[in-house]
């Protein structure tokens, strides 16, 4: 007998693996990152640009990021 729990759990794997696969399918962003942020000019922190394809600072990503919204 399945039961309501039993249910539940299937629709939160469900929406959960349909989360993950939506992450997985967005683009990575590639390449040298920049030194200097495209927006407001400061200085991109070194550690942020190790990650690769960096063209903004976290506050202007931030910014970019909520109006994409």
């Amino acid at each position: 007998m399945v039961d309501w729990f039993d249910r539940a759990q299937k629709l939160e794997q469900r929406q959960r693996d349909q989360a993950i696969k939506a992450q997985l399918l967005k683009s990575v962003p590639v390449g040298p990152s920049l030194t200097h942020c495209e927006d407001c000019g400061n200085e991109i922190p070194p550690a942020r640009q190790a990650t690769g394809g960096k063209t903004r600072c976290v506050p202007c990503q931030t910014v970019f990021e909520q109006s994409k919204r």
